[in-house]
């Protein structure tokens, strides 16, 4: 078993929203990159009106480029408040909601979303080979099982 952070599905996606919240300043990167598979992609979708939609394919490097200046400077926390989890044999697809605050503390969130993560064990661990993630927003809600509790 690799480390506590790998030998479950549950302990694999709590680390990585451990590992983007928190107070403003830097983030545990070491601990990010162990949890990704060599190749592993992160993909933040959006609507753009110039186009419909897009995605950003980014490696782990490239998110820690793009969103470590906004977490070094930012108060960010966000964490899962739903999840639908579908396994087959040494493979898993997470369907994870989260919700993200400045605050814990804070009675609204900034947004909500959901991240759908691609996950395989080797059998001595868990890996994410990928994240794709989109924002509720108008026209684009949260699924009834995907709402928090109010």
């Amino acid at each position: 078993m690799e480390n506590a952070d790998t030998a479950t599905i549950d302990a694999l996606v709590t680390a990585v929203y451990e590992t983007i919240s928190g107070p403003a300043g830097p983030r545990d990167w070491e601990r990010e990159r162990r949890l990704f598979a060599p190749g592993a992609r992160l993909v933040p979708t959006q609507k753009r009106p110039e186009v419909g939609a897009a995605a950003d394919v980014l490696d782990v490097e490239g998110f820690i480029a793009s969103r470590g200046p906004f977490f070094a400077a930012n108060d960010f926390f966000e964490w899962e408040v739903a999840r639908q989890t579908f396994q087959f044999g040494n493979m898993a697809q997470v369907l994870s909601a989260y919700e993200a605050r400045r605050r814990p503390e804070d009675r609204e969130p900034l947004w909500r979303g959901i991240n759908a993560f691609q996950l395989y064990s080797d059998g001595r661990r868990w890996w994410i080979v990928s994240i794709v993630w989109d924002n509720e927003r108008p026209g684009n809600p949260m699924p009834e099982w995907a709402r928090s509790a109010p």
